[in-house]
């Protein structure tokens, strides 16, 4: 039995507003300026069905509440079809190329180098995943090793089992920033990451790796110079659902949720940044 016109038109206004509650979707502004980032058809072979906005709105919805892929609310395309995007650009590493071209941008924007001169080092322990055992936070699950630059912006990512150094896990995620940024040169850490490793950047990566201890004097929080800005990267990221603990089969899964976590960040800064300079434009 057909519906009548008028329940048809009503059931798709509520649609419509459903879909702009989710604080998790992109806004127009912010797909205007990240649209021409994704590839658009080219008129060969069958059209796609759904449009790459929503197959997004629907993959930043999972990030952000934790729920399960088969959970996603229907106003967003089939579940299948999410996640099998989200795969593809997992393997092909479309997500971090992407992240990297948005990255440089804001750089640029904010009247920067697209490559830093300074990269800030740390890690955070997580449950769940290839399980190991770190034994300074007594955690048995994975350790996601960042690198970020002065603005908090990510450069690098690592995930491995929690059994693993801090000294030896932090090579492999230096390992990525070889060739990609001419101009970097120094790497700050805490003092989990002294002791061979600092001879080892200099001889392999030909940088300097400095080590921010805290004044043993001072009792309790202390802030210090420059980690501040890592930590709070990392604060960031833990506030999404998804990432508050390790979920994920494999560490290269987890690697892609933190580039796209930043994407979005990245998309909402420079959307802050056009409006601004309309501001700024219109008072002048």
């Amino acid at each position: 039995m057909k519906k009548p016109k008028h329940l048809k038109k009503k059931s798709k206004r509520i649609r419509k507003k459903v879909k702009q509650l989710y604080s998790s979707s992109l806004s127009s502004v912010q797909w205007r300026n990240i649209r021409h980032l994704f590839p658009s058809y080219q008129g060969v072979g069958r059209p796609p069905k759904w449009h790459l906005k929503s197959i997004l709105d629907a993959i930043f919805y999972v990030l952000r509440t934790g729920c399960a892929w088969r959970f996603i609310p229907n106003d967003f395309p089939p579940w299948r079809t999410v996640y099998d995007y989200f795969r593809k650009w997992t393997k092909s590493e479309f997500i971090k190329a992407i992240h990297d071209t948005l990255r440089n941008r804001i750089r640029r924007e904010l009247g920067r180098n697209k490559s830093p001169s300074i990269g800030i080092i740390d890690k955070t322990t997580e449950q769940g995943g290839e399980r190991g055992y770190d034994a300074g936070k007594k955690i048995k699950g994975r350790k996601r090793h960042i690198i970020v630059d002065c603005l908090g912006f990510l450069l690098a990512v690592h995930v491995h089992p929690a059994d693993i150094q801090d000294r030896d896990g932090a090579k492999p995620t230096l390992d990525k920033l070889e060739a990609l940024y001419p101009l970097l040169t120094i790497i700050l850490a805490d003092g989990g990451y002294r002791g061979k490793l600092i001879q080892w950047v200099e001889d392999e990566l030909g940088l300097k790796l400095e080590i921010i201890k805290r004044n043993d004097d001072v009792k309790g929080f202390e802030i210090l110079p420059w980690r501040w800005i890592v930590e709070r990267t990392l604060a960031w990221i833990n506030r999404n659902r998804r990432m508050s603990k390790d979920f994920e089969r494999l560490p290269e899964t987890t690697e892609s949720w933190i580039y796209l976590f930043m994407f979005s960040l990245m998309s909402k800064r420079l959307e802050h940044i056009e409006k601004s300079k309309n501001y700024v434009e219109n008072v002048a």
